[in-house]
């Protein structure tokens, strides 16, 4: 069983609470969600094509498609309220990051509200590019090679997530989502998400997994708490 190490960061409403309002006017949605199912073999990533990628790792390298911790906690899920409070909610200034180290993209699953930079950061010091292929934005495909650093693109129409990869290295793809508010969040390798500054009232909870499919859950906020689960399998052979 491949079990990656290593923390994913809670993404969008976390942060929005300290922007569009207090703890005690705000609610929360939290949960878990875990994997289900018949653990598949993975193998290892081949990146001997690349000395420098192999050499940043001690381990081998398993592909992201199932990121499991204990328990079967399930990571790279993206979370979302489909049915945001109404109101105006600002890009934040602060971008946001995605970085290439190791030859992985890290987080591998992003969440941004429009108009938010989303910067893209060259750690390991190669030829790396960002090919971003949305459908309702712009397609992007920036060249980064040693002496790029960094370099950021501004998404400013909303839209599902959408695969970004890297056309030097194959293996490299992460998936980025573009939203009209800031609740969502992105699991960690506990399985767990957090959703805050919510007011009480009934909400629709979309988690999607790249591999996985979506499930949907209605949850009612109520005295500022709510807790909702999610438990994903292997979509039936058609």
């Amino acid at each position: 069983m491949y079990r990656r190490i290593g923390l994913i960061s809670f993404t969008g409403a976390l942060a929005a609470g300290l922007l569009f309002g207090t703890a005690a006017e705000a609610g929360s949605i939290t949960g878990n969600i875990t994997y289900d199912d018949q653990v598949p073999k993975l193998r290892p990533i081949n990146m001997d094509a690349d000395p420098t990628c192999s050499g940043k790792h001690s381990s081998p390298v398993y592909p992201e498609i199932l990121v499991l911790g204990d328990g079967n906690a399930l990571a790279n899920v993206f979370v979302q309220v489909k049915n945001a409070p109404a109101g105006e909610y600002p890009a934040p200034k602060a971008a946001a990051v995605i970085d290439q180290n190791g030859c992985l993209y890290q987080p591998h699953v992003l969440g941004v509200v429009v108009g938010q930079e989303v910067r893209f950061k060259n750690s390991d010091g190669i030829l790396h590019n960002v090919h971003g292929r949305p459908k309702v934005n712009r397609e992007f495909n920036i060249g980064m090679p040693p002496t790029l650093k960094e370099k950021g693109v501004t998404l400013n129409k909303p839209e599902p997530v959408f695969p970004v990869k890297c056309d030097v290295h194959p293996w490299m793809r992460s998936y980025v989502a573009v939203m009209t508010h800031p609740f969502f969040a992105t699991t960690d390798k506990s399985g767990s998400f957090a959703i805050g500054n919510l007011p009480d009232g009934s909400y629709e909870v979309e988690a999607w997994h790249e591999k996985l499919g979506t499930r949907t859950a209605k949850v009612t906020v109520s005295g500022g708490a709510a807790t909702v689960d999610f438990s994903f399998k292997r979509p039936a052979k058609k």
